[in-house]
């Protein structure tokens, strides 16, 4: 299900439960297009996540951690200078559309009362977060500001008037049904076709809705108590979470007609962490890692394609024999050869005096076109040990930007920063903050691994870069602690901390390994683990590069539920 109208408006009734007559503590804006708001209300802290991003926008009390940037927005400045401390008074939508009003009072720096909303429109691409003087209208700012060059409808900028979005004419279902509800069922027996009537007559019903109200429509019943007793299930909401039979997710209100299964949770904020919390985090990583990848890419395809050509120049030099059995043969029988000729066929003696075709220069004597084949086959046989060294360095640096992919794929936003660094040390991506280089830089510290507890209570620690797996194994871990990777893939380094583990305990930090790896949509993962002590760093090694003997494996299934069981 889509965030549409009618889950709006059961997400506003919960809001409106959880933090009427709140007081703002705390605002931040940890992403470009999301804005955290803490609310304490009935002796509670709620994060309210306001959120314009374009695929994923929404309104909800989250409990997912974020990262702050070190230095605020200008937006963050406003928020706070206008609704710190203030209080909530309510939370309203615009009839049944994905408008959210959030009412606040406070006070202005003469101390006198004023009345702000910040509003929420969620509107995929268009979504946005505005803050309004109630008493004017007038925007103060907007998470995205929008001139008149990208909408001529209205401006969305500090100053101007703030004018609604433009209102469809359709119905409000929460009004109740139409007076031609049941000649409208009539007229379209095939639920699809009166699923996309129904979208077309009501306001903010998405096309899961629409489809679920079709069905139950068609059921045996008065249209009208079908229709309210549907829409009523939005004021008494069952969160639900939805798995199709090709194993697709999505979230309702409450249970829709299904073949697939269903879970439940216990609020609808607590639902939408669920499911948003991996789906957003890659959204997250891409939009905020997208400098690192496109660096990463074309460092991958610079090395395969460098990697092909000297595949391709070696396979030439196993030819390198035939240059020189031609070179011999022609300075065997140069009387034989004469200055002009394009080819000739001359005994090979190295294969029973057989006839061997040898092309040659028209402009070369037969002398020079025998010196140039030994050439050619010294060339050749040269190159096989140059093209053989870099093989080696290119693969190399192949495995090595797949690793550091892997890792952005399966990163958190705060993961970046170390990466980005890495990057920024391999001269892969300019620092581009003159202000550092002006001033005495400080050595940037490496982020700290993930922390993880066993079921006995042993630590396991995940490094989730390069860096951290350096740090990690190389200088933070014991010589007698245990060090897991999967096996032949890009993945975390993981710690269990304890020198002789249960066998329990091996295959959690195992699973964690899985997990961390680009083995985790895999069955059956491959991990070895050996003590710190055999581990060893080739010299000039890339970051993360290590070597190992004398390992065990164990074979595991990446499971969400363990990873989340063992986190701390």
């Amino acid at each position: 299900m889509s965030f549409d109208g009618s889950f709006t408006h059961a997400m506003v009734q919960e809001l409106n439960q959880s933090l009427a007559t709140g007081r703002v503590s705390k605002i931040n804006q940890p992403y470009a297009n999301e804005v955290v708001l803490t609310i304490r209300a009935n002796s509670h802290n709620y994060p309210i996540l306001l959120s314009a991003n374009p695929t994923y926008a929404r309104i909800q009390v989250t409990q997912i951690p974020y990262v702050n940037p070190p230095v605020p927005t200008n937006f963050t400045m406003i928020l706070r200078k206008y609704l710190q401390g203030a209080i909530l008074k309510e939370v309203t939508q615009s009839a049944n559309d994905r408008v959210v009003h959030l009412h606040f009072t406070s006070r202005n720096e003469l101390g006198d009362q004023q009345e702000l909303l910040l509003i929420i429109e969620i509107m995929a691409r268009h979504s946005n977060v505005i803050l309004v003087d109630s008493a004017t209208d007038k925007i103060l700012d907007a998470i995205k500001h929008v001139g008149s060059d990208q909408n001529r409808y209205r401006l969305l900028l500090p100053g101007a008037q703030y004018i609604t979005p433009p209102k469809q004419d359709l119905d409000d279902p929460f009004q109740g049904p139409r007076d031609d509800l049941a000649q409208t069922i009539r007229d379209f027996p095939n639920e699809e076709v009166l699923a996309t009537t129904l979208q077309h007559q009501y306001q903010g019903l998405g096309k899961d809705t629409a489809a679920a109200l079709a069905a139950i429509l068609h059921k045996s019943g008065t249209a009208t108590d079908l229709f309210t007793k549907f829409f009523a299930g939005f004021n008494q909401p069952t969160p639900t979470l939805e798995i199709s039979p090709k194993n697709k997710t999505s979230f309702t209100a409450f249970p829709y007609p299904t073949e697939g299964t269903q879970e439940s949770a216990e609020t609808l904020s607590a639902l939408l962490d669920h499911y948003y919390q991996d789906k957003a985090e890659r959204d997250r990583v891409q939009q905020q890692g997208s400098v690192l990848i496109r660096v990463v890419r074309n460092e991958l395809k610079k090395n395969r394609t460098k990697l092909k050509k000297l595949q391709r120049t070696l396979a030439e030099t196993e030819n390198a024999d035939d240059y020189r059995i031609k070179g011999e043969v022609l300075t065997t029988y140069l009387h034989q050869v004469n200055r002009g000729d394009t080819e000739v066929s001359l005994p090979n003696f190295y294969d029973n005096n057989a006839l061997i075709k040898i092309a040659l220069s028209n402009q070369l004597s037969p002398n020079q076109n025998a010196q140039k084949y030994f050439k050619r086959y010294q060339k050749a046989k040269n190159a096989v040990i140059y093209v053989n060294e870099q093989l080696k360095i290119t693969q190399a640096d192949v495995d090595y930007f797949s690793n550091i992919m892997a890792q952005i794929e399966l990163a958190a936003p705060k993961d970046l920063v170390d990466i980005r660094l890495e990057l920024q040390q391999g001269g892969y991506l300019r620092d581009h903050d003159h202000q550092k280089k002006a001033k005495k830089q400080k050595r940037q510290k490496v982020s700290k691994p993930d922390q993880f507890t066993a079921t006995d209570g042993t630590k396991i620690s995940v490094g989730k870069n390069n860096l951290q797996n350096d740090q990690l194994s190389l200088h933070t871990a014991k010589r007698t602690d245990i060090w897991l990777h999967v096996k032949d893939m890009p993945g975390s380094h993981v710690i269990i901390h304890d020198e002789n583990p249960s066998e329990a305990t091996i295959l959690e930090a195992a699973q964690l390994a899985a997990y961390f790896s680009k083995g985790r949509e895999s069955s059956n993962v491959p991990v070895d683990y050996v003590p710190v002590k055999r581990l060893r760093k080739p010299n000039g090694a890339k970051p993360g590069f290590v070597i190992f003997t004398g390992q065990r494996t164990v074979y595991v299934t990446p499971d969400s539920d363990v990873v989340e069981r063992l986190q701390n």
